[in-house]
């Protein structure tokens, strides 16, 4: 097979951030996929409808011309959440779901929850209307190893929500073990995660073996291989509670390469080139599309998307290294392998 033809995708989870980086990144992500669902972490946070409002308006007055693009919204879940403000804006298809970052778990985090007692209302209401939960799931205890906080938050913040809260539809954000995918699996329909472009194509050698390298650092870290082969599995395999959110996660160089830089990874640029390389290695092409396209819509009861995209294998395919913002350069996420395939239909 030298050429692919699927639904446009989506991108279940993206960092656009804000003001010049946005204007600079967002083409990059308007070229492949139809909707994307934005996060919030920005500084300071968007934790009302009204901020939700005003950033999807930035967001569209920057896209490329004739471009169809749907940013799909979403609130930042504080303790101070009002139950009132996030059903109007659910109402009115303003918000597509809330996200919750255990309070400074990653980036632009601080605001987030510290006692989720705190915000159990809130929550009880999201299960009432059908409104998904996106979870960054890792706990932020500093006697928890940062390989360990996935699986420990399963087990002490995640799983005690779900049984207190039936009926509350969760989205584990960029899984990245063995224990999560297990978790998903065995979580029933209310239960979905995102996996990303990154986690399935490095573990935590590609940051530490022979030196740091910066730009593979990410949150939540990337674990062991027996990990990654469990992210390819879920992804390439026939579970519909897996699909693609690619947490890309631009920054620019200079707030990388620092003591103490930045975590994210810039994958906008390349991600069906990389996915499809991948599938393909696994044997599976035949189900890029359900990972890609399928899945996501139906976990969030909207329609898959009508047009379509194709992808065409030849000669390896080259990526700028970095992309130009009036904040400084961004560099894109690099595989570490040969990219055959390439979108030739947009």
């Amino acid at each position: 097979m030298d050429t692919l033809t699927i639904r446009r995708p989506d991108d279940w989870h993206l960092h656009l951030r804000d003001g010049a980086m946005m204007r600079a990144v967002l083409p990059e992500t308007t070229r492949h996929f139809a909707r994307a669902i934005i996060m919030p972490n920005l500084v300071p946070p968007v934790v009302t409808g009204a901020d939700a409002a005003d950033y999807r308006d930035r967001i569209l007055s920057a896209k490329p011309r004739g471009s169809k693009f749907q940013p799909l919204m979403t609130l930042y879940l504080t303790e101070e959440t009002q139950v009132g403000d996030l059903r109007a804006a659910a109402e009115i298809g303003l918000i597509t779901a809330v996200k919750l970052y255990p309070a400074g778990a990653t980036t632009n985090s601080a605001s987030g929850v510290k006692d989720f007692t705190k915000v159990k209302r809130v929550l009880e209401n999201m299960a009432q209307i059908g409104l998904p939960l996106l979870v960054h799931g890792e706990v932020t205890d500093p006697d928890i190893d940062i390989f360990d906080r996935e699986a420990v938050f399963i087990d002490r913040v995640l799983d005690p929500i779900r049984r207190d809260i039936p009926g509350l539809r969760v989205v584990m954000e960029h899984v990245t073990t063995s224990d999560a995918v297990d978790y998903v699996r065995a979580g029933g329909p209310d239960l979905a995660a995102t996996i990303t472009t990154h986690h399935l194509v490095i573990n935590r050698n590609h940051i530490l073996a022979g030196g740091i390298r910066p730009h593979y650092y990410c949150l939540p870290v990337a674990k062991r291989e027996t990990h990654r082969r469990a992210l390819v599995a879920a992804a390439t395999g026939t579970d519909t509670a897996f699909f693609l959110g690619t947490d890309s996660a631009p920054h620019t160089d200079t707030a990388k390469l620092q003591p103490c830089g930045c975590a994210g990874c810039f994958t906008a640029p390349n991600t069906l080139s990389i996915l499809t390389e991948v599938f393909e290695q696994h044997g599976a092409l035949d189900r890029l599309e359900n990972f890609t396209s399928l899945n996501g819509p139906a976990f969030y009861r909207l329609p898959a998307n009508d047009d379509t995209i194709t992808l065409r294998k030849g000669e390896p395919v080259s990526y700028p290294a970095k992309i130009d913002t009036d904040d400084g350069p961004v560099t894109v996420f690099d595989p570490g392998m040969p990219l055959h395939w390439r979108v030739i239909e947009d």
